[in-house]
């Protein structure tokens, strides 16, 4: 594991209750969002990543509008894409978008990279989902072929070819960090070796343990590649509060329904208690008081070998003020107490 290790957060802008009880508006959540990502900046975390939804559940669509606007609010936090869905976006389109928050930001603009677990966005933007794997495939060969900033020439089988291009505004320092998202796929985790890109898993259910063929999977395909390792991180969901009883009474209502309305489109079963416990126990939901969560994710870190852990803060309608509290007790009490327990090996 390298020397530095990382600590984030990233939220889908998940629509969430006001103080009424009724359902916030998508742009209340939006500010919302603005003003959790200002509180990250101010307690010292390194990341913020927003997800790319188009559905009715999640506010953020455009993610690089709402991290230009929490550009403007902070001064040191990275800010990032938690994913971009390059399948159905133009490449060279999203490089601008992030070049140009990374002027915005001052050079903290980070982008990662994925298939997406949901769909919607293909029929939107007029793309089949026969060319699931092929449209991410050629994507990202023209996206990474972006990134040292050359003249370009190019060719691929599903846009027109590329000669000679320069694609403007430039990185004005070094170049753009994009990481490839991987929920499960060994093909993608190959692919991030191949592209010399950091690897960021998205670890939503079971024992995190699990990915750890993955991590030796990439290792293995840096060094046959001869390729320069690099970071590893994980993107899981969970809520801190002041005491265990607390953060699961708090998190269960919103969490089941967020995992249910999600489990009807894809045939999954309801959530019962005992799966909600068990996930909180022994598999990939970080809820507790800051003692627990700072334990559990320490052990993730250990086991994987990482150098970046974003915790999903939020989970269906739970509300913006219980949120804030979350990511302030994260920030002064978990992310302090995971460096200690990591550095007492």
């Amino acid at each position: 594991m390298t020397t530095a290790l990382e600590f984030g957060l990233d939220t889908f802008g998940d629509v969430t209750r006001g103080a009424d009880g009724a359902l916030a508006t998508h742009a209340q959540v939006i500010r919302d969002v603005v003003e959790e990502a200002v509180l990250a900046d101010e307690l010292g975390l390194d990341f913020i990543g927003l997800g790319e939804h188009h559905r009715g559940d999640f506010a953020i669509s455009a993610p690089e509008v709402a991290l230009a606007a929490i550009a403007a609010r902070t001064t040191k936090i990275k800010l990032g894409s938690a994913v971009t869905v390059l399948s159905s976006d133009d490449p060279i389109r999203v490089f601008q978008r992030f070049a140009t928050l990374d002027a915005v930001s001052n050079g903290r603009a980070e982008v990662i990279l994925g298939r997406g677990s949901f769909t919607e966005s293909f029929p939107l933007f007029g793309f089949d989902l026969k060319d699931y794997e092929a449209l991410f495939e050629e994507k990202l060969d023209l996206f990474v072929s972006l990134l040292p900033q050359q003249p370009l020439t190019w060719q691929g089988n599903l846009r027109p070819p590329l000669r000679e291009q320069l694609v403007y505004p430039p990185v004005e320092h070094g170049r753009l960090k994009a990481w490839i998202g991987v929920g499960g796929s060994p093909e993608s985790v190959v692919r991030a070796a191949h592209y010399e890109l950091p690897l960021m898993l998205a670890i939503i259910g079971g024992d995190p343990k699990r990915f750890a063929p993955y991590v030796e999977l990439y290792h293995r395909a840096i060094k046959q590649f001869g390729r320069d390792l690099k970071p590893i991180g994980v993107h899981s969901p969970g809520y801190v509060a002041d005491t265990d009883e607390q953060a699961r009474a708090e998190l269960w209502p919103d969490y089941k329904t967020m995992r249910d309305r999600i489990g009807r489109e894809r045939g999954w079963p309801p959530m019962g208690r005992d799966e909600f416990v068990q996930e909180a126990d022994h598999g990939s939901l970080y809820v507790g008081s800051p003692e627990t969560v700072a334990q559990k994710i320490a052990a993730t870190i250990k086991a994987l070998g990482l150098s970046r852990f974003q915790l999903k803060y939020s989970a269906g309608p739970l509300p913006h003020a219980k949120l804030m509290r979350s990511i302030e007790l994260y920030g002064r009490e978990v992310v302090p107490r995971v460096r200690e327990l990591v550095a007492a090996g």
